[in-house]
């Protein structure tokens, strides 16, 4: 844990299949300020992962776009100049899972910059081609580094129960909880409420369409989010800590639902019967599948803005102190953005 090093390494060269991408934006992710403050959990270190045959050290960065500087042999339907977003799965392929094209289910599901690979903090990727769409005309780059976090909100909000007309509750307004806000805004939700303790990220929930923001440190949210609904039908859990867990499943209706979006350090409980009694469901989600062009498509129509959510962006160089720091010392961030070398 908290170590992360900014250094000089070997330019990758794509094998046959394979995509070298320049680098231009990569995002910093919750999952990788994990991984620098209690881990390891994705990255493998005793043993290669089984699709990445990587160990730590690894580059890290799976929130990133570029444009294609070389193909691999046999590549096709791309061109070199094209300008991509990567999806960064790893997936076996042959897993049940994989063979009912769930790949975000495989049983060996890895991540580019998480799990090994060629990750986005860094000048070049290479990466397989499958990993590689082309971004619309119109699209900034710096949305390119949005396709991943806004693919992780759209398909939690496509996997849930919720229909145009439901209300539903957000818990943590980081940059995976606003995007669901804005998903939710696309399935017609007619009422968001959210909670989070940070005001800054409060105000911005509110700026993406949330019908009310509640400060969980001064006022009961499960109280106040059922005055005002009398139960939601979905809530969202985007915070990871243990506690807001029961709180998700209480403030649902009869048959609620509860998805649970986050990556846990810890273990969480709640008593079953607030499960039982009321017929409530909990689900979880991971990641996406063949959700990009979808989620490109919205950004088209001006959803995930990054001029709305990208709060900072800083060189590579940078990353330690002005990265990985920064969001650990400031929760008013939303999302941080490093620009590669050229």
């Amino acid at each position: 844990m908290k170590d992360i090093r900014v250094e000089d390494i070997a330019d990758p060269t794509p094998q046959a299949g394979e995509v070298k991408v320049k680098v231009a934006w990569t995002g910093i992710c919750g999952s990788d300020l994990h991984e620098y403050l209690a881990g390891p959990i994705f990255v493998p270190v005793e043993e290669d992962h089984p699709l990445s045959h990587d160990k730590a050290p690894i580059t890290m960065g799976h929130e990133y776009c570029g444009t294609v500087a070389e193909l691999g042999e046999g590549v096709t339907g791309l061109a070199v100049g094209d300008r991509v977003a990567i999806e960064p799965i790893f997936a076996c392929g042959s897993c049940p899972a994989c063979l009912e094209g769930k790949y975000n289910l495989c049983d060996s599901l890895g991540f580019v910059g998480l799990s090994g690979g060629h990750g986005g903090f860094a000048a070049h990727s290479v990466v397989p081609a499958r990993m590689v769409h082309k971004m619309p005309e119109g699209l900034s780059m710096e949305q390119g580094a949005l396709v991943e976090p806004a693919a992780v909100a759209l398909h939690a909000v496509r996997l849930s129960r919720i229909k145009a007309g439901d209300k539903a509750a957000v818990f943590g307004a980081g940059p995976i909880g606003l995007l669901v806000v804005e998903s939710l805004r696309v399935a017609g939700a007619s009422e968001i409420h959210v909670v989070e303790p940070s005001e800054v990220r409060r105000q911005k929930a509110l700026d993406l369409g949330a019908t009310s923001v509640i400060d969980p440190a001064a006022t009961d949210a499960v109280a106040e989010i059922r005055a005002a609904t009398g139960g939601v039908h979905v809530a969202f859990e985007v915070t990871g800590v243990p506690r807001v867990l029961p709180q998700c499943i209480e403030a649902t209706r009869h048959e609620g639902q509860v998805l649970v979006v986050s990556i846990w350090e810890q273990e969480a409980s709640f008593q079953p019967n607030t499960v039982v009694l009321k017929e409530r469901q909990v689900q979880g989600t991971i990641a996406y599948r063949n959700v990009y062009p979808a989620v490109m498509a919205l950004m088209t129509q001006g959803y995930f803005s990054a001029d709305q959510l990208v709060t900072k962006r800083i060189a590579l160089e940078d990353i330690v102190a002005e990265g990985f720091e920064a969001l650990v010392a400031e929760k008013s961030h939303v999302k941080i953005l490093v620009e590669a070398p050229d």
